[in-house]
């Protein structure tokens, strides 16, 4: 029998950490980029994860996002704050490879602030679809619909 390093045993973890806001998971292998922001979204907190956005995607864009608001205790956002914000990504992705963003929210509100960014990011880059089913989501993402739960334990940085 073949002598196997403890390496070669152990499988590779299914998600990684990323460096930037919280809660933030990549699937290498289903080129994927998870986010489940956590508490208030607010003007913040997007701006946040839209200067996160512009620095990974300066180094290797992944061509699959899926934000998760399912954990969000309050949405506080101004709406146009989110037409400023989508505009901004709009410009900043021009060119570059599209991307499809895939939003879900079981919630009314967050639901109607993924479907108002759907609506701005038409025609861009950036394929938004906002979603009430984690399984619709992960079909059209074309990825197993049990990562998306984001309930896997994410190995360290690479």
């Amino acid at each position: 029998m073949p002598d196997r390093s403890t390496e070669e045993s152990e499988p590779l973890p299914a998600s990684r950490i990323l460096p930037g806001p919280a809660h933030l998971w990549q699937y290498p292998a289903h080129n994927l980029v998870a986010w489940q922001p956590q508490g208030v979204l607010d003007d913040r907190l997007l701006d946040e994860i839209g200067e996160w956005l512009c620095t990974i995607e300066k180094a290797s864009a992944p061509e699959k996002r899926f934000v998760d608001f399912s954990r969000l205790t309050e949405v506080a956002i101004r709406t146009n704050h989110v037409f400023a914000f989508a505009g901004n990504r709009a410009e900043q992705f021009a060119g570059v490879t599209p991307v499809k963003s895939a939003l879900f929210s079981e919630d009314w509100v967050g639901f109607g602030i993924a479907l108002l960014y759907e609506g701005l990011m038409k025609e861009t880059s950036i394929d938004a679809q906002a979603f009430r089913d984690r399984a619709k989501a992960a079909v059209w993402l074309d990825v197993p619909a049990e990562i998306l739960k984001l309930e896997d334990k994410p190995g360290p940085p690479h």
